[in-house]
C-alpha cells in the first residue's frame, strides 16, 4: 500500500474510533428543561452545576451549548449531553438549546457526514436562525426560573461544528443587515464564544465540501447561498467585539483546519483578534467526548472566559 493510502487508512481509522468514543456514552438527564416556543425542537434542557467553581460558592457562570450534526435532522441535542454533564461536573450551570433542523430526504444529498446518496437536507431557512436567536433572547428570563443557580451576567456560549457556526452567529446578531429579523441593537451580553471546530466561514467550507455541501442546503441552495449569505455567514460579521476562541482538531477531517483558520484571518483582517488553539492529532469528536484530553481543554478555554 503506497504511503500516502496507508496514511488516509490510518485517519479514516482514528476518524471513525473517536466517533465510536463520543457516541458511546448515555444521554445524561437534565435536571429542567423549558420551552422557548411552541415547536417541540423549541426546548431547552438545563443542568445545575455539580459542584462550585469557587471555595465561597455563589452563582455560576452561565454556558449555553448549541450542538452540530450538519443542522440535520438525524443529530438532536441528546447527543451532547454528556458533554453538557461533563460541564455541569466542572461547575458550570449549562442551558443545551435545541433547534429546528432539516428534515426533508433528497436525492443526491448525504448524511452528516457527507456520505451516501440519499439524506436529510441540511437546516430550515429560517427556522434554524429563528430558534437561535429566540433561545438567546428568551434565556435570561428562563434562566431565572428554572437555573437559579446560573448567573447570566456570565454567559459563555459554546458550540461543535454547524453548532459552532451558531455560537458565533449568535454573537453577531448586532452586525446582521438592517432588514434582518434577528438583528440586535448592541453586542449580545456575553462574556464570550467557544466555537468548537465550527463551521466559521462558508464560502471555505463550501470550496471544501464540508458536511457534503451542508452550508449551502442550509441557505435554501444555490440561488439563497449568495443572496442569504451576509445574514449567515459568521466570517461575514465581523468584529463583533466579543472575546471569541476556536479549538480544532489538526486531525479533522469532517470541518477541516482551514475553514477556522479562514474565519481567524477574516477576524484580524477587521481588527479583531481571535484566539485559535490547534490541537495535534485530534480530530473532530473528542472536543465533546468527556472521555477525550481534548475535552478537558475545551472546558479550560470556557473557563478563562467565563470568569
Amino acid at each position: 500500500m503506497p504511503d500516502d493510502a496507508a496514511a488516509r487508512a490510518a485517519a479514516e481509522a482514528r476518524a471513525a474510533a473517536e466517533e465510536e468514543s463520543a457516541f458511546s456514552h448515555a444521554a445524561v438527564d437534565p435536571d429542567a428543561t423549558a420551552a422557548y416556543g411552541d415547536d417541540p425542537d423549541q426546548v431547552i434542557d438545563f443542568y445545575a452545576p455539580r459542584e462550585a467553581l469557587s471555595p465561597g460558592g455563589g452563582l455560576a457562570p452561565l454556558i449555553v451549548v448549541l450542538h452540530g450534526g450538519a443542522w440535520r435532522a438525524p443529530y438532536d441535542r441528546r447527543h451532547v449531553t454528556p458533554f453538557a454533564d461533563f460541564l455541569a461536573r466542572r461547575g458550570f450551570a449549562v442551558a443545551n438549546v435545541e433547534y429546528r433542523r432539516g428534515g426533508v430526504s433528497v436525492p443526491g444529498q448525504g448524511a452528516a457526514d457527507g456520505a451516501g446518496d440519499v439524506g436529510p437536507v441540511a437546516g430550515r431557512w429560517p427556522e434554524t436562525f429563528d430558534d437561535v436567536a429566540a433561545a438567546m433572547d428568551a434565556l435570561p428570563a428562563l434562566v431565572r426560573e428554572f437555573l437559579p443557580q446560573a448567573d447570566p451576567r456570565r454567559m459563555v456560549v459554546t458550540g461543535h461544528s454547524a453548532g459552532g457556526h451558531l455560537a458565533l452567529w449568535a454573537a453577531a446578531r448586532h452586525l446582521l443587515p438592517a432588514d434582518a429579523v434577528w438583528r440586535i441593537d448592541r453586542p449580545a451580553p456575553l462574556r464570550g464564544v467557544v466555537a468548537l471546530a465550527p463551521i466559521a466561514d462558508f464560502t471555505v467550507a463550501e470550496k471544501l465540501d464540508v458536511c457534503g455541501g451542508a452550508c449551502r442546503q442550509l441557505l435554501g441552495g444555490e440561488e439563497g447561498f449568495t443572496a442569504r449569505l451576509p445574514y449567515a455567514d459568521p466570517a461575514l460579521l465581523l468584529p463583533t467585539g466579543i472575546a471569541t476562541t476556536l479549538v480544532q482538531g489538526r486531525a479533522d477531517t469532517v470541518v477541516p483546519q482551514a475553514v477556522a483558520e479562514a474565519y481567524a484571518d477574516a477576524a484580524a483582517k477587521a481588527g479583531e483578534v481571535v484566539g485559535l488553539t490547534l490541537l495535534e492529532d485530534v480530530g473532530h469528536f473528542p472536543l465533546i467526548d468527556p472521555a477525550a484530553d481534548a475535552c478537558a481543554v475545551v472546558a479550560e478555554e470556557i473557563a478563562q472566559l467565563a470568569w
